[in-house]
């Protein structure tokens, strides 16, 4: 490969990645509106769905800071590569399950899929764009979950009622087997072996006690878990709201999968605006700020009691804290290079960041399912979602003061 590449390549790599990540995200978006169908035709208790539904957070709870270590060691191209091809296989396999077991064993291995491909792709995206334009293409990475998961909500109904769930497993496979195929024939290749690397010199248990001794990994990370603690609560009882709301029978499952999908998608439109703010000169610090200040008020739009009689409202509420909010990962996306302790720790640092980020769409929702329960609604949930915010906003100050340092040593 030349030394200085045609830039148009190099933008085409970077896009082919930011889909591969798409692909991996319909993998987790395929099972809730699975859910119903897998209860009837494999009879899976609730339970059991509640497991499968978080096996993949589960998987990045223990694993992410591995998949960012090993990301920084073989490579990121292969990593990326790997992870599909296992995103690929348990899909195909999946589509041949007859029982939760299978089911189970295949969604774990999913997770280690989604993390293998997710967790080194900011890094291999920042290779691949020319040195003005990463940040811009960072924040565009940001959108890459939101994009799976609304398109898994609206398309796995339509697939599934036409098909059948099995075809929709395995059309996620092929899709991402498609994306490994085109990886490999797009994206620049890495390093080669034999060639001297800092990853090859530094141990991965140096580098892994560089990340954690480092303040920006920290940061970076617990911002991210206070952020996704509260999008995924909100995403994810919006149809209980709903249901609340009146919305009852057949208007119910139309309705509410629609709604839901058009929140989750909005996301998308902060994370890449928030991309090119950054490559304005706009300050991190602002645009975390503002992403958490719209959050906490489109929390209470969406649950506070004073807007319970204006579903009008309600929504406009869900929309502000999705879409807004979204400038909160593309900034921590876009600021992964710094906050990492090195170049060779940048996998690392966002592999830590998404074991934060499972960590908070772990405990979010029962958080906010608890208050519901003792209050006997979710009128307070704005409450839990606004002390989230706080937090947020503190940790978004810290950040601030650590750019400004690097700034002026700079």
């Amino acid at each position: 490969m030349n030394a200085t590449p045609h830039p148009t390549p190099r933008t085409d790599a970077a896009w082919i990645v930011i889909l591969a990540g798409v692909s991996a995200a319909l993998h987790v978006g395929k099972l809730p509106p699975a859910l119903p169908v897998l209860q009837t035709e494999l009879g899976i208790t609730l339970v059991q769905a509640g497991f499968l539904l978080s096996l993949v957070q589960l998987a990045s709870m223990a694993l992410g800071l591995v998949a960012g270590l090993m990301a920084d060691g073989i490579g990121l191209k292969r990593c990326v590569v790997a992870g599909l091809a296992l995103l690929s296989a348990a899909g195909v396999a999946g589509g041949f399950a007859h029982d939760a077991s299978a089911l189970l064993a295949l969604r774990a291995a999913e997770g280690l899929g989604f993390l293998l491909t997710t967790v080194p792709a900011p890094s291999l995206v920042r290779r691949t764009v020319a040195p003005a334009a990463p940040t811009r293409m960072l924040g565009v990475w940001g959108s890459f979950m939101p994009f799976g998961t609304a398109t898994a909500l609206l398309t796995g109904p339509l697939v599934m009622g036409a098909l059948g769930w099995p075809v929709w497993w395995w059309l996620t496979a092929v899709f991402s087997l498609a994306m490994a195929i085109w990886v490999v024939i797009r994206v620049p290749a890495d390093p080669p072996r034999a060639a001297p690397r800092l990853a090859d010199a530094v141990p991965w248990q140096q580098r892994l006690a560089q990340t954690l001794a480092a303040r920006g990994p920290w940061l970076g990370a617990l911002t991210f878990g206070v952020y996704s603690a509260q999008w995924l609560a909100v995403i994810g009882f919006l149809p209980s709201l709903y249901r609340q709301a009146g919305w009852g029978g057949a208007q119910a499952v139309a309705v509410t999968a629609v709604l839901t999908a058009g929140v989750a998608a909005v996301n998308m439109v902060g994370n890449i605006v928030a991309g090119r703010l950054l490559a304005r000169g706009v300050r991190p610090q602002a645009l975390l700020w503002t992403g958490f200040a719209a959050m906490a008020l489109g929390a209470f739009l969406a649950f506070g009691t004073p807007v319970a009689g204006s579903a009008p409202l309600r929504y406009a509420g869900a929309l502000l804290f999705s879409c807004v909010g979204g400038l909160i990962p593309g900034t921590l996306f876009a600021l992964a290079p710094t906050l990492a302790p090195g170049e060779r720790s940048i996998s690392t640092t966002v592999g830590w960041m998404q074991q934060w980020s499972a960590v908070g769409q772990v405990s979010g929702p029962p958080l906010v399912a608890w208050v519901a329960s003792q209050v006997g609604g979710w009128q307070f949930t704005w409450v839990v979602t606004g002390a989230c915010c706080v937090v947020g906003a503190l940790l978004a100050t810290l950040i601030g003061r650590q750019q400004n340092a690097l700034r002026e040593r700079a």
